[in-house]
């Protein structure tokens, strides 16, 4: 064989050089976040998100924008405050989730994350899928929560439509 013909060969590895996919590997190396953990994640959240409604509510009602000595009709109260909570809640979690810290004050409190199936950081786009995926997880009765104990990864449904893990942080 001449110069040239030797340097197009193909290089043949040794046949008994172990070949790992590196999915397997980095799949293998991950913790997924259990159902306990992230319900006791969940309950630092709602404490934080309650303690944030009560200085706006105080805050509103010593500027003079809310008046509480004032009867204000059910169904407009209602609406106001659904909206305004969803939109508070919403803001917390999609922009701590893609922040990143990777995870709310609960999440970060107990050393977990939220990532996509790469083990990146999310979007705020794919926060906002997962946080309102959360509300049809709710609506099936809480199972979609409930998968969280049950699924290999240890996704619920929110998670699954996203395309998002929750892991324990190394």
């Amino acid at each position: 064989m001449d110069k040239k013909q030797e340097d197009i060969q193909p290089i043949v590895e040794n046949e008994t050089t172990p070949v790992t996919e590196p999915e397997a590997v980095a799949e293998a190396q991950v913790r997924y976040a259990g159902f306990w953990k992230r319900l006791a994640a969940y309950i630092i959240d709602f404490v934080v998100i309650s303690f944030v409604f009560v200085i706006i509510g105080f805050a509103l009602a010593l500027m003079g924008l809310v008046d509480l000595n004032q009867e204000v009709p059910m169904e407009k109260y209602d609406n106001t405050v659904d909206l305004g909570s969803i939109l508070i809640t919403w803001g917390y979690f999609a922009l701590m989730e893609s922040s990143s810290k990777q995870g709310t004050l609960g999440k970060m409190a107990l050393g977990i994350k939220v990532t996509d199936y790469d083990g990146q950081r999310i979007s705020f786009l794919r926060a906002t899928g997962r946080f309102f995926g959360k509300y049809l997880s709710a609506i099936l009765l809480m199972i979609g929560f409930l998968m969280i104990a049950f699924t290999a990864r240890k996704q619920g449904l929110h998670d699954i439509l996203a395309r998002t893990l929750v892991v324990n942080q190394r």
